[in-house]
């Protein structure tokens, strides 16, 4: 079976601490050292996790720099993730998340990163073409660092098109409104990134439902709307779905998304129809959003909720 690519241009050391209570302009203490946890991260990565999970042949790529490079790549082999990133100067981020154990709240501090130059792209651009041919599906996530063009999403799926690679695209800003216009084969915005791109509010399922058709009339084959609580709207052609979010125990919701988008790329791989898909992504994004930290779902907790999604023919 061809792999599945991740890119994480701007990937990050995530760095997660609990305290009892979070108070801003105060000591604040960690609850204990169970209570700290380091993974590598980013939104390709955290989507190669969950497909590894899943028991997909998963190669995680993008570009890394420094020593907290080389931990995330160990990071990475510890979980058996193949990887094939293209190496910078400068240093990989660390992003901070702090959770609140009485609220649940999420607080987080985004490093920038990096700075990439035009060698860089192209030396990337070389590699990730030359693994095409034994690649079924790209999937593109998360923001890009210093020095690299808006329009590095709409490049890559160019290029993806040109070899019949399917691409899933699940990027905000820019990074989305450049990248939908090479036509990716899925996009999975949340509202949103959806109200950003149109420039208008969204507040009903009619309205989230006609947004996500005008990308399907721009020729993208499969559009998931993720809308956190309220669940999702999942469509392909003229078929599209309202999604119930799942009942769960909030734990912490870094990932939810991700986990969305790598059960829509299992899926695709399994030929699975939109309603099959729909409920897979919804639960998948659930059972991650209950997990504390930015613990991901397995493939035995999606298949173990996986009857209690409902869903609905819009």
């Amino acid at each position: 079976m061809k792999q599945v690519i991740t890119v994480t241009l701007n990937p990050a050391i995530d760095k997660t601490v609990s305290v009892t209570k979070f108070e801003i302009g105060q000591l604040n203490r960690v609850a204990s050292e169970s209570h700290i946890q380091i993974d590598p991260g980013g939104k390709g990565i955290n989507v190669a996790k969950v497909l590894s999970n899943f028991s997909v042949n998963v190669l995680a790529s993008g570009f890394i720099a420094g020593k907290q490079g080389n931990q995330l790549i160990s990071g990475l082999e510890e979980k058996g993730i193949s990887h094939n990133f293209t190496e910078v100067a400068g240093e990989t981020r660390t992003n901070l998340k702090i959770i609140d154990m009485e609220t649940k709240d999420l607080t987080e501090l985004n490093e920038p990163g990096f700075t990439v130059g035009n060698e860089d792209v192209d030396q990337f651009l070389d590699k990730l073409t030359a693994l095409f041919p034994s690649t079924s599906v790209l999937v593109l996530g998360g923001s890009y660092p210093k020095g690299i063009d808006n329009d590095i999403y709409k490049r890559l799926i160019d290029l993806a098109n040109d070899h019949g690679v399917k691409v899933i695209l699940d990027a905000d800003g820019d990074a989305f409104k450049e990248g939908i216009e090479a036509i990716p084969f899925a996009v999975k915005p949340n509202v949103f990134e959806l109200e950003l791109l149109l420039n208008k509010k969204l507040s009903t399922i009619k309205e989230i439902h006609e947004a996500g058709v005008q990308l399907i009339n721009k020729g993208i084959s499969l559009v998931v709307i993720s809308m956190g609580k309220d669940g999702a709207v999942v469509i392909k052609g003229s078929e599209a779905y309202q999604v119930g979010s799942l009942k769960i125990t909030p734990g912490s919701t870094v990932g939810a998304g991700d986990s969305m988008v790598a059960a829509m790329v299992y899926s695709i791989l399994n030929d699975f129809s939109l309603a099959e898909l729909a409920r897979w992504a919804t639960a998948a994004g659930g059972m991650t959003a209950s997990k504390p930290g930015t613990e991901v779902c397995t493939y035995e907790d999606v298949v173990g909720v996986i009857d209690q999604v409902k869903i609905q023919s819009i």
